[in-house]
């Protein structure tokens, strides 16, 4: 384990992996800005569940255009902070295993939005991971702010060497 990831004696022994830090989420997956959409990984429970942070700020290119007098965060994006969560998820239980390969989005079912998200929220998405077949994934998620879902769905996808 490197420096940037914390681990107590608490979360040790339940099986939780520490905080994943911006530089650590970059080394588990590819994306980078513009698109990348979690800055930070505040749960890992391999082969279980994640919990990844998305700070939503005006300073974000898509607001110029979506919507200038009243600026949403678009709920594509939402999902694909899902996802980008669950590639962490991914990338974590693989552990050594998981050096150059990507995840790609297969599906994407029953996908709710309950609320905008809007500049100044903190996003915090719950990735759970439902099933895996080989090297299909499963997962729900909801996005939460301050508590409340803004968004859910259910998506698949796929581990594949680049």
């Amino acid at each position: 384990m490197d420096a940037t990831a914390e681990k107590t004696p608490a979360t040790a022994a339940e099986g939780t992996v520490g905080t994943y830090d911006i530089a650590r989420i970059m080394q588990a997956i590819p994306h980078r800005f513009p698109f990348l959409l979690v800055d930070r990984v505040v749960e890992i429970v391999p082969n279980v569940s994640a919990v990844g942070v998305k700070n939503v700020s005006i300073n974000e290119n898509f607001f110029q255009g979506h919507f200038p007098q009243h600026p949403v965060f678009p709920g594509v994006l939402i999902i694909e902070s899902m996802a980008q969560t669950a590639a962490v998820l991914v990338v974590e239980t693989l552990g050594p295993s998981a050096q150059g390969k990507l995840v790609y989005f297969m599906t994407v079912e029953s996908a709710k939005f309950r609320k905008p998200v809007v500049p100044g929220d903190q996003m915090r998405v719950h990735v759970q991971k439902e099933k895996q077949r080989g090297n299909i994934w499963k997962f729900t998620a909801e996005a939460k702010v301050d508590g409340k879902v803004v968004a859910e769905a259910g998506y698949s996808a796929m581990i594949l060497d680049k």
